[in-house]
C-alpha cells in the first residue's frame, strides 16, 4: 500500500491544484478567459484587477481550498493506507508534505486541463506551504506583506518569498532538528526557482518600471 500512497502524493495534489479558480470564475462572470485579459495571468491578482473584488474573493477562497486539501489528502493516505503519520519526525516521512506540495504547485502552474497555462502559483503555495508546515511559511508570508506594503509591487514580495524560502526552510529543519531537513530544503529551492520562473516577464518590467503596482487597474 505504500507505493499506492507515493502515487496518490504525487498524482493527487497535481490534478486537483490544476483546477484553476481564475480562469473558472472569469468564464463564469465575463464568459472570458482570464488568460487574455489583463497581465494574461490566471491568478488572483489579474482577477482582482480585471473582474473585481467579488470575483477575487472566489479565487481566493477556491484557490486557498484546493492547496489545503491536497496536502491533507496525501497525509491521510499515508495514515489510513499505510499507518505513517508522516507529520512525526520520528517517521522520517514528513519530506511527503514538501513533495506534495512541489507537485501541487506545478499542477497549479502547469494544468493537464488547461493546455498547461495556469497562474503563477502565488497564492495556492502559500496555502500548501501553510498547511506543510506553517511556521517557515507564516516568516515568509510576513516577508511578503512587508515588501508590498512599502513598494507596492505583489511580485517583488512575490520573488523575495520564494528566494528565501529555501534558506527558511533549511533554518527551520536545523533548529528543529528534521530528520528530512536536507531534501525538504531542495525541494524547496525548487518550489521557489519554480515561482520565480513564472513571474520572469514581472521581473523585466520592474526592471523597466513598467510593471503595475497594487490596486492599479489592468
Amino acid at each position: 500500500m505504500l507505493y499506492v500512497c507515493y502515487a496518490i502524493m504525487v498524482i493527487a495534489p497535481y490534478l486537483l491544484c490544476g483546477i484553476n479558480s481564475a480562469i473558472i470564475v472569469t468564464r463564469i462572470k465575463s464568459h472570458q478567459d482570464i488568460r487574455e485579459l489583463g497581465s494574461k495571468n490566471a491568478g488572483l491578482t489579474n482577477t482582482l484587477r480585471t473582474q473585481g473584488k467579488l470575483a477575487a474573493l472566489f479565487v481566493l477562497l477556491g484557490d486557498v481550498l484546493k492547496g489545503v486539501l491536497s496536502v491533507i489528502i496525501v497525509r491521510l493516505a499515508f495514515f489510513y493506507l499505510a499507518g505513517i503519520d508522516t507529520t512525526v519526525y520520528a517517521n522520517n516521512m514528513n519530506y511527503v508534505g514538501f513533495v506534495a506540495a512541489l507537485t501541487g504547485i506545478l499542477g497549479h502552474v502547469f494544468p493537464v486541463y488547461y493546455g498547461f497555462r495556469g497562474g503563477k502559483g502565488i497564492l495556492v503555495s502559500v496555502s500548501i506551504l501553510m498547511t506543510v508546515e506553517w511556521l517557515p511559511a507564516c516568516i515568509l508570508l510576513g516577508l511578503f506583506i512587508i515588501a508590498v506594503a512599502i513598494t507596492r509591487y505583489v511580485s517583488l514580495g512575490s520573488c523575495l518569498a520564494a528566494i528565501l524560502y529555501g534558506p527558511t526552510v533549511l533554518v527551520y529543519g536545523l533548529v528543529t532538528g528534521d530528520p528530512c531537513a536536507v531534501i525538504n530544503t531542495v525541494i524547496a529551492l525548487l518550489i521557489g526557482a519554480l515561482i520565480v520562473y513564472m513571474h520572469r516577464s514581472n521581473i523585466v518590467r520592474l526592471k523597466n518600471g513598467t510593471e503595475k503596482k497594487l490596486g492599479q487597474k489592468a
